[in-house]
């Protein structure tokens, strides 16, 4: 696996002291980003920016959001490979030895997948061939009939209910088990709640918030988690439309952001049955969808 954090040297500035301006060199901790490339049977799916780490659970994530696996027994294998500009081993041979460098050194930024037999196969109309940068899980997608999937779970039917006292604290929650953010201030996070114990099930970084979720989505299908009846999943950012797709798609019945939703995931959510939260900070926060799941105490509307 790859290096999650690097160091790299800076200038701090530190403006307006008594001295006036202030300069002083240090090191600093950066979260990295590498690009993957998914393969499902040798033949390239797609490349997205991602912090190395879990990679199978990214790539499971993805499948289960492109509607290719629901199941565990579906994924066969997964295996880290050499590719272009990855410095896997090669066979050269010629006048000149090759150094170390240039024959190992594989960052592990190439993953081949094996479904189980039986399985299909992704369609090929839908893999991407741009790549899928850390702010935008959909770019590349021809159209937003591409991005529309069915989800094989119905997150309508699931009987979850859970207290806003409960929910306001997962941001909290979030935010002290990110053990990289806290080096790096530089990672998303997404994470899967029980919604009767409130027991935190599985949490994941990652520079793209939409592979944060891919990872625990993925964490789930290899677990025999999906779908994700009673659980919500808190994301430390906004809930764009995708985020809500990915939640449809791995049957998870509650969402919860800590920023805005966008109008095209509200509609999203709504038509999902599935429980929409946003601005989800301190003692307050706003039910977009099924508010019949968010139980509050002594009810009272005002304005």
């Amino acid at each position: 696996m790859g290096r999650i954090t690097v160091n790299k040297p800076i200038v701090r500035v530190t403006v307006g002291t008594d001295e006036g301006d202030r300069t002083a060199r240090r090191s600093d901790t950066l979260a990295v980003e590498e690009p993957l490339e998914i393969r499902v049977g040798g033949e390239a799916l797609t490349v997205t920016m991602r912090t190395p780490g879990n990679d199978v659970e990214l790539a499971a994530g993805y499948l289960v959001a492109e509607g290719v696996i629901t199941r565990a027994d579906q994924f066969g294998s997964a295996i880290h490979c050499g590719g272009p500009g990855t410095g896997g081993r090669t066979l050269e041979t010629g006048p000149r030895p090759l150094l170390s460098s240039q024959v190992d050194g594989n960052t592990y930024n190439v993953l081949d997948v094996t479904l189980a037999p039986g399985t299909p196969r992704p369609d090929a109309a839908r893999a991407r061939r741009a790549v899928t940068t850390s702010a935008c899980g959909v770019c590349g997608v021809a159209s937003i009939d591409q991005v529309s999937l069915t989800s094989a779970f119905d997150a309508s039917v699931d009987d979850a209910t859970v207290d806003a006292s409960f929910i306001a604290g997962l941001p909290d929650a979030l935010r002290a088990h990110q053990a990289v953010f806290d080096k790096t201030g530089g990672l998303h996070a997404a994470a899967l709640f029980d919604a009767r114990t409130g027991r935190m099930l599985v949490l994941r970084e990652d520079v793209g918030r939409h592979n944060a979720v891919d990872k625990v989505v993925g964490w789930a299908v290899l677990n025999g988690r999906l779908p994700a009846h009673r659980t919500i999943l808190q994301v430390s950012g906004r809930a764009s439309f995708e985020l809500v797709q990915k939640a449809a798609m791995a049957g998870i019945p509650m969402l919860s952001a800590v920023s805005a939703p966008s109008s095209l995931a509200v509609e999203l959510a709504a038509a999902s049955g599935i429980t929409l939260m946003g601005f989800v900070r301190g003692n307050s926060l706003n039910v977009y969808t099924r508010t019949d799941r968010v139980l509050v105490a002594q009810p009272a509307v005002v304005g």
